[in-house]
């Protein structure tokens, strides 16, 4: 398979802008502009690349950064030396292909390269985003609560450890 996992450059924006607007009912509204802003906050910009076009993108950030966003400050106020992800989008034209297992590999080694003792991430609940739920399931993440958001739809807030990364 030629699955590429690399750091996201500028001249994926359209792309990445282009596949979250294609899951946005699942993650929140972000144009060329709000990922730029996104990418400042992030230790961790991620794409995934397929025959040579981008099939999947992850965003993740560490504990500290100024990010006004309802998730994140959720964690940030229980949770200590975490990288959290803001966003993780695979095309539907890519599922099963190992894109998320791929893009999750790289958050591990990036966590535990910097240190972070736990991973955050919420997941629709209700309307539940079920591929997502199972996939961070077999990932060992674990629900530590739930959140109702302006929207009216609930997240699960759910957790791994980043000791669950160090080979046995």
């Amino acid at each position: 398979m030629s699955l590429t996992v690399r750091a996201m450059q500028t001249r994926d924006s359209e792309m990445v802008v282009q596949l979250n607007a294609d899951a946005v009912a699942f993650t929140s509204p972000m144009d060329v502009d709000r990922l730029r802003v996104l990418k400042r906050l992030c230790s961790l910009c991620l794409v995934a690349e397929h025959h040579q076009t981008v099939v999947g993108f992850l965003l993740a950030m560490p504990e500290g950064v100024d990010y006004d966003n309802g998730n994140y400050c959720w964690f940030s106020q229980r949770l200590r030396h975490f990288l959290y992800v803001d966003r993780v989008v695979v095309s539907a034209s890519a599922r099963g292909l190992g894109v998320a297992s791929s893009l999750y590999e790289r958050l591990y080694r990036e966590a535990t390269d910097t240190g972070a003792l736990q991973i955050a991430a919420e997941i629709d609940c209700e309307p539940a985003n079920v591929p997502s739920l199972q996939f961070h399931e077999r990932q060992h993440f674990v629900e530590i609560g739930k959140r109702e958001l302006p929207s009216g739809k609930w997240v699960s807030m759910q957790l791994r450890t980043v000791e669950q990364n160090l080979p046995s």
